[in-house]
């Protein structure tokens, strides 16, 4: 059963209304889902940037800085990579918060280290990476994206409310 993202994408609107608080996203095995379910809200202008789907190693160097050596050395899916693209998301848009997500969706591309639905979703708040989390998913491609966004929101929604 798909999850119904609006009411956790409407609470995390009215935290972040309550506490002035803006957010930005970057994605790449999400692919919009997480800028598309924030902005499913009347009047998240007030408090969503903008964001980026950066699904190519190269638009994650380009447009966020992640460094080439985090991409070599643990890929781009892993939780050095979702904290680089959250901060570099924080700088891009200059926002109180930036999630990123990255992960294997599938149904193929994953491996014994990064089976399909592994996923690294990042919040980062003024210039401080907050946190990683590692996450895996057991179901098809569509059921994991949700999944990450459903988990990525709780992890914001947190975040503001602390």
């Amino acid at each position: 059963m798909l999850p119904d993202l609006l009411p956790l994408s409407q609470q995390v609107g009215a935290a972040l209304v309550a506490k002035g608080a803006t957010i930005c996203a970057v994605e790449s095995c999400t692919g919009g889902l997480l800028l598309s379910t924030l902005t499913d809200c009347a009047g998240s202008s007030a408090y969503v940037l903008g964001g980026l789907v950066t699904y190519s190693n190269e638009a994650k160097m380009n447009f966020l800085d992640v460094r080439e050596g985090t991409l070599i050395a643990q890929g781009a899916v892993s939780g050095a990579t979702a904290g680089e693209m959250a901060q570099g998301a924080l700088a891009l848009f200059d926002s109180d918060y930036a999630l990123s997500v990255t992960g294997i969706a599938g149904p193929g591309g994953g491996t014994a280290e990064k089976p399909v639905g592994l996923t690294y979703i990042g919040l980062a708040g003024r210039a401080e990476l907050l946190r990683v989390e590692r996450r895996v998913w057991g179901g098809d491609r569509i059921q994991n994206k949700l999944s990450s966004v459903e988990a990525a929101l709780q992890m914001l929604l947190q975040a503001v409310e602390d």
